[in-house]
């Protein structure tokens, strides 16, 4: 009798896995798109998958004062009247290959793992990119790569940065310090504060020996993207990433805030989807999101500036 378990029937091909192959693309590319995310890991994030609408209200009510309650009176009510932020989901972006048949059939799968990492890649920078932008209007910026205001230099943290004047400075544990007294004076929470900077600052930071005795700690297994220690009690992240102002004489910008300073908001999270092309006897391969950023504390941010080969700082709190 015939063993009917090897039939050619009953054998799996491209068209009974059809579904799975996307999916198996779609999981690669999520997972290197998580891998890459640096500033959208640390800030808040909402979730708006599956709804209607192309806007985002978010209240933000004003801090309120404690009252002496005297006897026998009744107690003080605050009024507020809140304020809000509007988040436009507007950022729709998408990275596609068309794949030909006979680069699929001779190419190794290497090819296939390059294109999902690539796209998970290309999608998180692009969403850090937005995000990191946010800093250009922070502390009465005007929201423009030049910084013409609301940044200081990085030698001291406390002269103000001219943009094209080239009184950038390097990074500097005096202007660390008083970029933390800043977020301190504009009453930012202690817990969740974060700072990224480039490159270059990192390098700054290895040749200041205190950074690499104890102010500077990291526990040698960050769970967060990107992060290489702590600088008095704020984690630190360095991304290739990190914001340039205009100009010949260009300065890197390095971001110090707090989870509560922005805000991404996610309609499409990454999602994939594969489509053969007969009249190219190819298959089109595309990844993209959709998203909206805002800042929500643009008047509690600093910012400080470094020439390129070093750093400028940008503080949202």
């Amino acid at each position: 009798m015939a063993n009917t378990a090897f039939a050619p029937n009953n054998a799996t091909t491209v068209t009974t896995a059809d579904k799975f192959i996307p999916e198996i693309w779609s999981d690669e590319i999520v997972a290197s798109y998580k891998k890459n995310l640096v500033l959208a890991n640390l800030v808040m994030k909402m979730n708006f998958k599956g709804k209607k609408g192309d806007v985002v209200h978010i209240p933000a009510p004003g801090r309120g004062s404690a009252s002496a309650k005297v006897a026998t009176d009744a107690v003080t009510l605050i009024v507020d009247t809140a304020a809000e932020v509007t988040v436009s989901i507007n950022k729709h972006y998408e990275y596609s290959r068309l794949i030909e048949d006979i680069a699929e059939v001779q190419a190794l799968n290497s090819m296939r793992n390059f294109y999902t990492s690539d796209a998970g890649y290309a999608l998180a920078k692009q969403v850090d990119t937005d995000l990191i932008q946010l800093g250009r209007s922070s502390n009465g910026g005007a929201g423009t790569n030049a910084y013409a205001t609301g940044a200081f230099i990085g030698g001291d943290g406390t002269t103000a940065y001219v943009a094209g004047s080239n009184n950038e400075s390097a990074l500097t544990d005096a202007a660390i310090r008083r970029t933390i007294q800043r977020m301190d004076d504009n009453d930012t929470p202690m817990d969740g504060r974060f700072f990224i900077i480039p490159p270059s600052s990192r390098n700054t930071l290895m040749g200041l020996a205190r950074y690499t005795e104890q102010a500077f700690v990291g526990d040698g297994n960050a769970i967060r993207n990107g992060e290489i220690g702590n600088l008095y009690g704020i984690p630190v992240f360095t991304s290739s990433n990190c914001d340039t102002t205009s100009g010949s004489n260009a300065a890197r910008v390095c971001l110090m805030g707090h989870k509560d300073s922005m805000v991404l908001v996610e309609q499409v999270g990454i999602r994939s989807q594969v489509q053969y092309k007969q009249e190219y006897l190819a298959t089109l391969f595309t990844s993209d999101t959709l998203y909206g950023v805002a800042a929500l504390r643009k008047a509690a941010t600093v910012g400080a500036a470094t020439s390129a080969s070093f750093f400028a700082l940008i503080v949202p709190a």
